[in-house]
């Protein structure tokens, strides 16, 4: 989300909102107006807790951080980037889309409470799939879907997950999510982390983000949970 794009929607307001989330198969706008499957190959979950980690890239990574923040299983949440080839690349150098990062959250979560299947359905739930490098507002690389994977089994569940819902037709384009392995994570900068939460009047967060948050708590109640713990 680039300061340009919050001052537009600033402004705009209301007259864009409605035009952000007009999803399902007519339209290949934000899935939130759609229900997503859970996966045909969904993992049981583990039988002893412990920790894995997720990268998710869905546009602008404030809200889904926020996302994250509320689902049962999910012990940290991180802004930052991935993706790209710069070391330790900064807000601005990324923004430039000259890096090849992508903005991304990383989610640190115990496989005995919550699947990565069901992260995956969380996560195909709260962003548009089909949008090229960009995401409602946001353009450019930065702002492209994508699943950054940390293991072979993660590969194989993203993969197997993009397969079945474009086997089932959900969405009238073309999913263009990139599955990729994790190379390296870098935090963003302070002022980015748990922004939603520190930022919930702000027009961006009040129009693309916050209805997020709400579809997990309407959609995914099981899973919800109202911060992170």
């Amino acid at each position: 989300m680039t300061i340009s794009s919050i001052r537009g929607l600033a402004i705009v307001g209301a007259v864009t909102a409605a035009a952000l989330f007009v999803g399902g198969r007519a339209s290949a706008s934000n899935s939130l107006s759609m229900s997503i499957p859970t996966a045909e190959a969904a993992e049981p979950l583990a039988p002893a807790p412990g920790k894995e980690t997720a990268v998710f890239a869905g546009g602008c990574f404030w809200g889904i951080d926020a996302v994250f923040r509320h689902v049962k299983g999910v012990t940290s949440v991180s802004s930052g980037y991935a993706g790209g080839a710069r070391v330790a690349p900064d807000y601005e150098q990324v923004s430039s889309g000259t890096t090849g990062h992508a903005e991304s959250v990383q989610v640190i979560f115990d496989p005995s409470v919550v699947t990565y299947s069901q992260l995956l359905q969380i996560f195909f739930s709260v962003h548009n799939p089909t949008e090229l490098n960009r995401q409602g507002p946001d353009r450019g690389t930065q702002y492209r879907s994508a699943v950054f994977y940390t293991s072979d089994a993660q590969k194989k569940a993203a993969e197997g997950y993009i397969a079945q819902m474009t086997r089932q037709k959900l969405f009238k384009d073309p999913i263009v999510t990139q599955v990729a392995r994790l190379d390296k994570f870098w935090a963003a900068e302070d002022y980015h982390q748990n922004y939603l939460a520190l930022h919930p009047n702000q027009p961006y967060i009040v129009i693309n983000d916050a209805p997020k948050v709400a579809l997990v708590k309407k959609r995914f109640a099981s899973l919800y949970k109202e911060s992170l713990e």
